[in-house]
């Protein structure tokens, strides 16, 4: 009888020098992965800036919706409320910076119009009129209303328009609610996106450690799908960053103008669900991967996939659902992908490779 070949027959090295040689391989990872994180560290405020993006553009959109301009006046109001209320929020935040060269730079706030911001109001003639004469009324005489009056358009320039206008930006922004938080996430961010950088170095030379131990056919599954697998993580990830995160910000802070707050949101917080949640969609692409992995274990076969086709829509449409935040639109972004993934799984599972056999004529395990 023909036994088949031990793994560590032709093996040179002692259990003492496997391990050196496995140290070796982790200090030049942590290496490249201290050099990654060291660089990503300089660039921080423009990764943060990336992540931050999907919920700073969100709660801008829900303001934008919030705030309804009005051409109309309402003239049974008094002459300062139907001045005040031709006020154009969204004016504010994109109104012209008075000319450069009337700002004092030592102190624009003193000298009251350098450095401010300037506001378009509406206002009827005959109600500014109406105003001159109530403060200087030998000057100005008693206005007659007429009818079909049409307002006129005022701009008008205070400091307090200018903390108006940075208030407002702020308030589409993700908040800090401690001292620390800010270089806490700061540093995590540089963490995360080093070891994204990295990681090919430092999967390159954990996979030269390991493949020293497989057998050449083991080693052209693992050139041949380990590399599928990635695009499919990588895919997954780049998905729900660019077409989910829209739907599920705009249902989430859609409770919050239901409910009549205003959402403060935390970025240490936002910085979590903006990693977890494409990880989650990263492991969920991995579908076609474990079905060929189970496929090749004689756990399932092809036709254990075909049969069961309907169960498995239930068992992810079910996963959907408790992996997204609930909303529907989410649950149907990663629902329909999967299924999709689920018949390119079948056919990776009728794709068998060729395995040539061992000496001796024993097949490979």
């Amino acid at each position: 009888m023909t036994s088949s070949k031990d793994l560590f027959d032709d093996s040179t090295m002692t259990f003492g020098e496997h391990l050196e040689c496995l140290r070796g391989h982790l200090i030049k990872a942590i290496f490249f992965l201290t050099i990654a994180v060291i660089a990503c560290l300089f660039f921080g405020d423009r990764i943060v800036a990336v992540v931050r993006a999907p919920i700073d553009d969100a709660l801008a959109n829900m303001d934008q919706d919030k705030v309804k301009v009005t051409d109309d006046l309402d003239t049974s109001k008094s002459p300062l409320d139907a001045v005040l209320e031709f006020f154009d929020l969204k004016d504010v935040t994109k109104a012209a910076p008075v000319p450069e060269e009337t700002v004092d730079q030592k102190n624009p706030l003193k000298t009251g119009i350098p450095g401010d911001r300037t506001v378009q109001i509406s206002v009827l003639p005959s109600e500014l009129l109406t105003v001159l004469h109530a403060a200087n009324p030998d000057t100005f005489p008693e206005p007659k209303v007429s009818e079909g009056e049409k307002p006129m358009q005022l701009r008008i320039a205070a400091p307090e328009f200018r903390e108006l206008a940075e208030t407002i930006e702020r308030q589409h922004q993700a908040v800090t609610l401690n001292v620390q938080e800010a270089f806490l996430t700061y540093i995590k961010v540089a963490v995360i996106a080093g070891l994204i950088l990295a990681s090919p170095l430092v999967f390159k030379e954990l996979w030269m450690f390991v493949a020293a131990g497989l057998y050449p056919h083991e080693k052209k599954y693992v050139y041949t799908y380990l590399p599928m697998s990635v695009f499919l993580f990588a895919g997954g990830a780049v998905f729900c960053f660019i077409a989910v995160f829209p739907f599920v910000l705009k249902f989430l802070l859609g409770f919050n103008s239901m409910l009549g707050v205003q959402p403060q949101i935390r970025l240490s917080e936002w910085i979590s669900f903006a990693v977890m949640l494409p990880l989650m969609f990263g492991i969920s692409f991995q579908l076609p991967m474990i079905m060929l992995f189970l496929e090749r274990i004689n756990v399932f076969e092809v036709s254990d996939y075909r049969e069961k086709r309907r169960m498995a829509i239930l068992v992810i449409a079910f996963l959907s659902m408790m992996l997204t935040p609930a909303d529907p639109m989410s649950m149907l972004l990663m629902m329909f992908p999967l299924i999709i993934l689920y018949e390119f799984g079948i056919f990776l599972c009728q794709f068998r490779m060729s395995k040539p056999p061992l000496e001796g004529g024993v097949e490979p395990l």
